[in-house]
């Protein structure tokens, strides 16, 4: 079962015999990864929680008029740093508000969920089939979410720790 639920909940270990860095050395790691490129910011926090990083991102509109809608998604991993057992525990929250009508918008939804975010863009395309007809085909691309979370995941098991997903901090 632990197993199972390390899969699901992303965890990743470092390479049997790495050298573990100092705490202080990866959290400067983690903190350097802002301006690289990567869509989403890492900053200091308190309460019980080392890190957070975080990402906005606005879905581009669908419709028009009354029937407009867009989505704003906010993903936020909160990271906490055990030395003791060279682990970052980090556990993931969304929030997602579907505003609908012309702009500046009425907002029709709001949603939160915490555990492991698997979100990502679906996309479509025409295409003739072996028939000759024309069909839809859907296409799901998930790298929202693997753009987050692999350059956070990649500078905690190169520091040589265990990045371990939890629902709870």
């Amino acid at each position: 079962m632990g197993r199972l639920r390390d899969k699901w909940m992303g965890t990743l270990h470092a390479d049997p015999g790495a050298q573990a860095l100092p705490t202080q050395e990866l959290r400067a790691a983690l903190l350097a990864l802002n301006g690289t490129g990567v869509p989403f910011g890492v900053r200091e926090a308190g309460g019980g929680v080392d890190l957070i990083a975080e990402w906005r991102y606005l879905e581009p509109a669908t419709g028009s008029g009354l029937r407009r809608e867009q989505v704003e998604r906010t993903v936020r991993i909160s990271m906490r740093l055990l030395a003791k057992d060279r682990e970052v525990r980090a556990a993931d929250e969304q929030w997602t508000v579907t505003r609908a009508g012309p702009a500046p918008g009425r907002t029709v939804s709001k949603g939160h969920s915490k555990g492991p975010v698997r979100w990502g863009q679906k996309e479509w395309t025409y295409e003739k089939g072996p028939d000759g007809r024309r069909r839809k085909v859907v296409g799901f691309d998930v790298s929202i979410t693997r753009d987050m979370k692999d350059p956070l995941r990649k500078a905690v098991v190169g520091a040589g720790w265990t990045w371990r997903g939890v629902y709870k901090l």
